[in-house]
C-alpha cells in the first residue's frame, strides 16, 4: 500500500470514511451527508475544505471520479479505490488514539465571568442550555435515520453516543445555573467592597507566585 496520504489530516479521513460506505458521491452529497451526521461528533467541514481533500485524496490515489451529466447540470462523482479503502481501514484500526480537545466558548465566558453582567452571562448559559437540548433531539432523529438504513449500524450508533452527550451537556447546563445562582447569592451575602471577585481571584495567584 502506498504511504503517500499517511500524513492526511482528519478531515481528510472523515471525506475518505464517507466514500468508504461504497457510494458514488459528489462533494455537495458529502457536505450534505457531513451536515447531517458527523458535526455531531466531529465538525462539517466547508464545502472549500471537502473538495480540497477530494483533490488530494485523487491526488494519492484514494479515490477516482468521473463526470456525470444530468438535465441540470454535469456534476463530478467521487468513489473510493481499493487503496483508499485500504488506507482508511488502515487509519480505524491503527491511528494514535488521542484525547479529544475541547474548546469550548461558554465555558471560557463563564471563567471570565468577572468581566460580565451576572444576568448576561446567565442569559449565555441558558441559550447553551437550550441549544444542547436541540442538538440531542437532532442526534436523535440522525440515529433513527441511519438505522433504517442497511450498512450504517456504526453511524446510528455513534449518532446515538451524539444524543447522549449533548444531553449530558445540557445537565452540565442546569448544574452550571445552579452554581451561577449560587455564586450570586454569596456575593450578595458579602459585605459591600470595591474588590471584585476577578481582582481577588487574580491576586491569590500573584500572591501564590510570589511565594
Amino acid at each position: 500500500m502506498t504511504d503517500a496520504g499517511g500524513d492526511l489530516p482528519a478531515t481528510g479521513w472523515a471525506v475518505l470514511g464517507m466514500l468508504s460506505f461504497g457510494r458514488e458521491l459528489s462533494g455537495y452529497d458529502l457536505k450534505k451527508w457531513a451536515d447531517n451526521s458527523l458535526r455531531f461528533f466531529y465538525w462539517s467541514p466547508a464545502s472549500s475544505q471537502i473538495y480540497a481533500e477530494l483533490r488530494r485524496l485523487e491526488r494519492v490515489g484514494y479515490v477516482i471520479s468521473r463526470i456525470s451529466q444530468d438535465d441540470l447540470r454535469n456534476k463530478r462523482l467521487f468513489t473510493i479505490t481499493p487503496t483508499g479503502r485500504e488506507a482508511i481501514s488502515n487509519w480505524v484500526q491503527h491511528a494514535t488514539v488521542d484525547p479529544p480537545v475541547l474548546k469550548h466558548g461558554v465555558a471560557l465566558r463563564v471563567w471570565l465571568g468577572h468581566l460580565a453582567d451576572p444576568v448576561r452571562l446567565r442569559e449565555v448559559v441558558a441559550e447553551h442550555l437550550a441549544n444542547s437540548a436541540q442538538l440531542a433531539t437532532e442526534a436523535a432523529l440522525a440515529a433513527a435515520s441511519a438505522a433504517e438504513t442497511p450498512g450504517w449500524e456504526y453511524p446510528a450508533l455513534v449518532n446515538r453516543w451524539s444524543q447522549r452527550y449533548f444531553e449530558a451537556e445540557r445537565r452540565l447546563a442546569e448544574e452550571m445555573l445552579a452554581d451561577l445562582d449560587e455564586l450570586a447569592t454569596s456575593d450578595l451575602d458579602e459585605p459591600a467592597t470595591t474588590t471584585t471577585t476577578g481582582a481577588r481571584a487574580g491576586a491569590a495567584i500573584v500572591d501564590d507566585n510570589q511565594r
